[in-house]
Order: C-alpha cells, then sequence, then structure tokens
C-alpha cells in the first residue's frame, strides 16, 4: 500500500549548538537513497551555523533571517512562526486542510526535525503543527524539574514534547522524564545524542587552531588546560562573575596550568569575562571558537568548567572531568555515572572542585570510571533508521532501550488509518502538487526536484 508523503523532511535550527548536534543527522539524510533534507536557518547566528554546516557539506535551502541585535523572546519565536509559514507555503503551497483520505500523491514534508530546547525549536513546533507537518524532536525529555532554571530553555522543551509526533530521546532517564508527562512510550526512541556523533567527527579532523593567541597549544602537549564557557541566560550577571573569579583564582594557585576561555558574543557576557580575566597571563581569552577546534581543544583538556549543557555530553565522551557551573542540571545521569559534578556558581565551590581534580589523580580518573551515558556515536544513523521505517515501514530499527510503536507515531500526527486485508495504512489528504516554489524578500527558496521516483512507496 502507497504511504503518501514526500521523501522530503524540514530541518529547523537557529543557533550554533542546534547545527552541530544537527549537522551528523542531516549528512545521513543527505546520503540516504529515499530520504531528503530540506534544511531551514533562521538567522540568529547566521555567520557560526553557516560555517559549521558548510565544514560538514550541509546545503542549507532557506535562510528566514530572523537574527538582529535586541531581539526579545517573544519577537524571535513570532518571526520563526511566520518565517517558516511563508517558506513552507511558497515552497510546497498551502497545508492540507485535513489529514486523511486515500490519496496516491503528496509533496508535502514528511516531517519537520527540531532540536533541543530553543526558543526557535519550540517556534518552528508550533509552526510546523499549524501546518500540518509531523514533528520529529531530537533530544527530547531532558529536564530539570523548574521552568525558572533553565529559563527559557527548560519550558521549551516541555512545550516541542506536547507537540512532537516522535521524540528521539538520548537516554533511558529522558524516556521516563516524557511517560511521566503523559508522552506514549511507544511514540519514544532511545538513541543517544548526535552531539557525540558530532564530537568523533569533528576531533577526528584534528585540524589546526588558526589562531594566534593559541598558537602555544600547538606545540605544547604536557601543560595541564582548563577549558572554561559561561553562557547561560540564568547565569548572566553574578553568576558569569564568579566564575570568571574562580578562574582568576585558579590560575593563581596553579601556575603550571593554562586556562582557555572561549568568550561568548553576548556583550553582557563578554564585557564580565574580560573585566574579570584580560589581565591574567595564564588565561587565554580568544573568540568563539569553530566546532572542529573546540573539538580539538576539549579532547586536550584536562578539565572542563561549564554550564553549557552540551558540554556536559561531548567532554566525557573524551575521558574529560567536567565541573557543571549550574544549580541544577538535565543531565542527570552524568551526574549519577561520576562523569560530571554540579557545582553551582560560588567561587569558593569551584576553586575547591577544580583544586581536587588538577592535584589528585584518583580524583581525576574518578570521573572516568563509567562509560559515558550519552551516546556510542551513532545516534544519526537510528534517528535516520526510525524516520525511513515510519515513512516507508522498512524494518523496525534496534536499540537497547525501549522501541517505538509506528502507528501511535502516525495516528498522534493526525494521519487516518484505514484498515484492509493486507493491513492498516495511513494517509492524508493531499497538498497541492502543481505549486511553483517562490522566491520570498530575504529567503532563499531552492526548488525541490522536478522528478521524484518515490513519490509512490510501498509500505
Amino acid at each position: 500500500m502507497p504511504l503518501p508523503v514526500s521523501p522530503e523532511i524540514l530541518v529547523v535550527l537557529g543557533t550554533r549548538p542546534e547545527a552541530i548536534k544537527l549537522f551528523p543527522l542531516i549528512q545521513r539524510l543527505q546520503d540516504h537513497p529515499r530520504l531528503r533534507p530540506v534544511v531551514v536557518t533562521t538567522g540568529q547566528h547566521k555567520e557560526l551555523v553557516d560555517y559549521v554546516l558548510e565544514t560538514a557539506g550541509c546545503e542549507i535551502a532557506g535562510d528566514l533571517g530572523v537574527g538582529r541585535p535586541g531581539l526579545t523572546l517573544n519577537q524571535l519565536s513570532s518571526s520563526v512562526i511566520a518565517g517558516l509559514d511563508d517558506f513552507v507555503s511558497a515552497r510546497y503551497g498551502p497545508p492540507p486542510e485535513r489529514i486523511s483520505g486515500r490519496v496516491r500523491e503528496d509533496h508535502y514534508p514528511a516531517g519537520c526535525i527540531v532540536h533541543g530546547d530553543t526558543s526557535s525549536a519550540a517556534a518552528a513546533a508550533v509552526a510546523a503543527f499549524h501546518l500540518r507537518i509531523p514533528v520529529i524532536h531530537v533530544e527530547a525529555g531532558l529536564r530539570t524539574g523548574t521552568t525558572l532554571s533553565p529559563f527559557p530553555e527548560e519550558l521549551n522543551r516541555q512545550l516541542v514534547a506536547r507537540i512532537a509526533s516522535f521524540h528521539a530521546a538520548p537516554t533511558r532517564a529522558n524516556v521516563q522524564n516524557l511517560v511521566r508527562e503523559g508522552v506514549d512510550i511507544g511514540r519514544t526512541f532511545v538513541t543517544g545524542n548526535t552531539g557525540i556523533d558530532a564530537l568523533r567527527w569533528a576531533a577526528a579532523r584534528e585540524v589546526p587552531y588558526g589562531r594566534p593567541e593559541l598558537a602555544w597549544l600547538e606545540d605544547d602537549a604536557t601543560s595541564p588546560v582548563v577549558t572554561v564557557t559561561a553562557h547561560r541566560r540564568e547565569n548572566w550577571g553574578e553568576g558569569i562573575a564568579n566564575i570568571a573569579r574562580a578562574t582568576r583564582r585558579l590560575a593563581d594557585a596553579h601556575p603550571d596550568v593554562r586556562f582557555v576561555v572561549p568568550v561568548h558574543p553576548n556583550p553582557r557576557v563578554a564585557q564580565t569575562v574580560r573585566d574579570e580575566l584580560d589581565d591574567v597571563p595564564a588565561v587565554t581569552l580568544t573568540a568563539p571558537m569553530e566546532y572542529h577546534t573546540f573539538a580539538r581543544l576539549l579532547a586536550r583538556s584536562t578539565l572542563v568548567i561549564t554550564d553549557s549543557g552540551g558540554i556536559q555530553e561531548e567532554a566525557p565522551a573524551l575521558g574529560v572531568p567536567v565541573l557543571v557551573a549550574r544549580t541544577t542540571t538535565e543531565r542527570t545521569e552524568g551526574v549519577e555515572a561520576g562523569v560530571l559534578e554540579l557545582v553551582g556558581t560560588d567561587a569558593d565551590t569551584i576553586v575547591a572542585s577544580a583544586g581536587r581534580v588538577l592535584t589528585d589523580p584518583a580524583a581525576r580518573a574518578a570521573f572516568s570510571r563509567q562509560p559515558n551515558p550519552y551516546g556510542d556515536g551513532h545516534a544519526a544513523e537510528r534517528i535516520v533508521a526510525a524516520a525511513e521505517h515510519l515513512v516507508f515501514n522498512s524494518p523496525v530499527p534496534q536499540t537497547s532501550g525501549p522501541g517505538f510503536v509506528r502507528a501511535q507515531v502516525l495516528e498522534w500526527a493526525g494521519f487516518h488509518r484505514t484498515d484492509a486485508v493486507e493491513g492498516p495504512s495511513y494517509v492524508r489528504e493531499p497538498a497541492a502538487v502543481d505549486h511553483v516554489p517562490a522566491d520570498l524578500e530575504d529567503v532563499v527558496i531552492k526548488p525541490k526536484s522536478t522528478v521524484d521516483p518515490y513519490d509512490e512507496v510501498s509500505e
């Protein structure tokens, strides 16, 4: 029986971390014989995102151009919703009025992939729902338990969870979080985290750092290196200042250690960090690093102090201890496994914990006793296999955790089930097939192929 959905899948992303964690998935989709990614960027971190995707060989189909200085969260969200609506309408025409009825052709997107917990991801999920496009949530199920920490990310990820038809969860604990919130376990799939896929790809390249301030790293293979990053909204102000003060104190207390601090471009963060650390000889301040060079830096590090979510998963994959400079974390599996230590933003606590790692080999070794709980580098492969099963009813992908049920995913997405002797099929009313893609002002649109050998596929 034909499943009347297009093999094109939207991938919407806005920030550099999203680009980093989604490029392995985009690469897999680009190489797939039947599924094709349509990558739409929002324009928030344009140069950084474009660089990551171009370096990984990922083609961008559209840029919504919503990134501009001073944009509030509400303005960002509304701009993404309106921009994605315009993009889809221009490329595919209007959405089907109902997701029901037996049809033989449908060129409308098979799904919309969003990642994580950004406001752009939440907005894209809302837009996709309004456009009758099933949402696939990558890195689903992370929770801290309070909607104000981190803000606004915690509520964003909960919002996407209510919309998504399919949840690609990094760990079993993430699935448990979703089930507690009422998500059918049959719509969840344990995949590992695509960030580990990206890290392994990037670290293997071993490209030069390419910056004068980091030239010493090319020749120095022995000095202990501590990498420090800080940018979370809830740490703005005193929290960022405390992390920087702790770094200054550690540099004074450990003269043999070098510190590398990639400074976030947000002026509120950058000014605070530079005020505290500009004059410390052992501290190297650098602009945000390209992903592959940052992966090399992580692999070179003795210790990482960070409030970043992704680094909490990436550094343990390289056996590097991580001190999490936040009061809460959604990466609780890492804390339980001992690969992360939650230290908050109190300078005394950070200095004491970092001092133990830097001076006590046993304390440092304790961080790597357990395997990294966040993945084995094959998450993107599993997600693409799941998408192929959902669209084409190919064999069910294997997993070490709970599996998912295709029928539950499609029914949640609104597909109408029709029963027949040969088994049920899932269909929807078609979108227009004679629509001509049109360019919008400031939005680049690349037409889809006019020849599609996979318009009709057998379940």
